[in-house]
This record gives structure tokens, sequence and C-alpha cells, in this order.
């Protein structure tokens, strides 16, 4: 009973979001860079992917839209907001590939057909139906990967659970075919993965379970090198290569699971992930990795609600510092980060889906 009032109590620290004209007075950003609003009014923004126009989509969990949003004098503000669709089931996860706009809900991928040019009349066809119903960790974050496969992960529906291999898993589908391979098992809840611009390895947070305290296990980002595919990451028997679960663990080896390349603070809840590859930033973040600390819900005191820099070299993570800090202030709420995509003249959005914004980050000039 304890740890549950102290879940509720957390929910309710929550707070109503704060205006959007408000948001940026919070804020902090490196040195070396500015962040302004690139879009307001985007209701419970998730993932973003952008176009070969330049036309910016959101998707959305709890709203259930999906949004097309266009900078039509390219100032770096998005002067209309088209929402392409309503009443999808937790359509958390979009992605573009040759000007398809391919949209997750809980249990089916569906694809809008050359979005860019039938935003006045979208229409969908469903192109995978297959995956789980469940709500719980049924939301979703998806990308295409170099080779082409569309990336699906299926989050565990509980807390703690051992279940089937249709749960805690990592998929690719090749959309044409509708085959489905594993890429990475053992995986809690990933809402966030990117490969990196050079190695093509696959990189992709996952969040630790709760209900074991406020310091334990810490959430991970972690690395599916060559060769590593279908590769276990320990739930629901170990945690971030560390600590054995006190419900699920006995009998198990820790030795046997893969480890993180970077364990986090217990419930900062890692979301979206991404590695920079523009020409805007100074060199030294070129393919580095952002990261979207969304933030706890169920922590005595609240951690995370920052935008994290994770320096990577030869495949290993040798930093991990603030990028953006603000967003939770004397345990206050005023924004969540969740996830990131690059306007071609190399700035960085960042999705909040609790300010219900999508911030632009612009390296100063010098």
């Amino acid at each position: 009973m304890k740890k549950l009032l102290t879940s509720l109590l957390s929910l309710s620290l929550l707070s109503a979001p704060v205006m959007a004209k408000d948001i940026l007075d919070k804020l902090t950003v490196a040195d070396g860079f500015s962040i302004s609003l690139f879009a307001d009014d985007v209701e419970n923004a998730r993932q973003i992917a952008v176009s070969k126009k330049g036309i910016v989509y959101a998707g959305s969990r709890k709203a259930g839209n999906v949004y097309a949003l266009i900078d039509h004098n390219s100032d770096g503000v998005a002067d209309k907001k088209i929402v392409i669709a309503t009443g999808l089931e937790m359509p958390s996860g979009l992605a573009v590939k040759d000007g398809d706009l391919y949209v997750a809900e809980v249990s089916r991928i569906i694809r809008f057909k050359d979005i860019d040019k039938n935003l006045k009349d979208p229409k969908f066809e469903v192109v995978y139906d297959k995956f789980p119903t469940d709500r719980h960790h049924g939301w979703k974050f998806i990308s295409f990967a170099p080779t082409g496969e569309l990336i699906v992960p299926v989050g565990v529906p509980c807390n703690i659970c051992a279940e089937d291999d249709k749960y805690g898993r990592i998929f690719s589908l090749n959309v044409d075919t509708k085959e489905i391979k594993t890429i990475a098992k053992g995986v809690r809840n990933s809402v966030g993965f990117d490969y990196h611009p050079t190695t093509n390895a696959f990189w992709f947070s996952d969040n630790g379970r709760d209900m074991m305290g406020d310091d334990i296990p810490p959430c991970e980002i972690n690395r599916v090198g060559e060769g590593e595919e279908g590769a276990h990451y320990g739930f629901p028997y170990v945690h971030a290569g560390a600590i054995l679960d006190p419900e699920f663990g006995a009998g198990k080896s820790i030795a046997d699971y893969k480890s993180p390349a970077l364990a986090l603070g217990a419930h900062v809840a890692p979301l979206g992930i991404h590695f920079y590859n523009g020409k805007q930033f100074p060199a030294k973040y070129k393919e580095q990795l952002f990261v979207a600390e969304h933030g706890s819900w169920n922590r005595s005191k609240k951690s995370g609600y920052k935008v994290m820099l994770a320096n990577v070299d030869q495949g290993r993570i040798t930093k991990y510092t603030p990028f953006i800090t603000g967003f939770m202030q004397n345990e206050e709420t005023f924004g969540r980060p969740v996830a990131f995509a690059e306007l071609a003249d190399g700035s960085l959005l960042i999705s909040d889906d609790f300010a219900n914004v999508i911030y632009r980050v612009s390296a100063k000039k010098k």
C-alpha cells in the first residue's frame, strides 16, 4: 500500500502543463545553442519524422492523433498544423520511407501512401495487424533499418512478468513479405532506438521495472553489435547486467545475459535516442547520441526530465552529460522530452508530450 500511495503521489505531482510561450523560460540548453518552439498546440506529441519536402509528422499516444506540421517559409517555425488522423489506438510511433508515412498503433502498422501529396484527403491501408493487442506497454516507436526493414518493439504487458516470445522483444518487419525476425529479446519496454550512422550498430533504450524502490533497477541504453542479433538483454531475470530480479532471478546467472552499454538512473525513463548526423552543430557532436529522459512517475523524488548527451567512441559510451535541463524544477513538471528528428538545415527537433510542443535546437552563429 505504501508503494501504491507513493506512486499516486508522484502521478499527482505531474501538474498541468505550462503555457507554450512560457516553457522556454524554464529551459537551459548547452552553451553555444539556442532553443525555440517549432510548433505548439501539438497535443501529446510523441515520435516525429521529417519528409523529403520538410513536412514534420508527429504521432501521439493518449490523444490518438497524427499531425502534419508545415513550415512554409522555412523560418524554423511551423505555420500550419493539419490533423491527418484521429481516433487511432495509441499512434505513438511513425516513420517516413519512400514518401509513405508509416504509423504504429498497438496491434498494427498502417501506411499513408505518398503522404505529402495527400494531406487534404489522407487515407491509410493496413500493412501488418498481428502484434499483440495489450495496451500496457503497447505503444510503439518505429524506424526503418538501413537494410529496409521496419523495426518494431513489443513491450511486456506488465510491470514484471515472464511472457511468451510475442513480448519483450524488438522485431524487424519486412513490410512487403511480412516476415518477422527478432533483433533483441529480454527487453521490457523500448520506446527509442537508432542506428549508428557509420557502423550501423543498433542502439536502443529500455525502461527498467518499477516497485523495487527509488534507486534500482537502472534504466538502460543498449547496443546490438555485429553478430549479436537476437541476444537476450536480461528481462525479467536480470536488470542492467547487474541485478537479479527478486521474483524471477532465482537460479539465473548474470553472465548469461547481455549487459547494457550504459546503466542510467532508476526510473529516468529514457525514450527517444538519436545519433546526430547533421552539419549545423559543432564537429564534436557528430555521431553522438542524444537521449530523451522522459522522467519518473513512481519515485519519492523525481528523476530524469532532461535531454542528455552520450559521447560514443568506438562503440562505447565514454561520457554522459546534460544537454537541456529545466523540464522539472523543485518537483514541479513543466515538460517531458520524448523523441528527436533533424531538419534539413541540421537543427534538432525534440517533441514534448507534456507541454504539447516541439522544440527546435540550433547552434548559435559565431
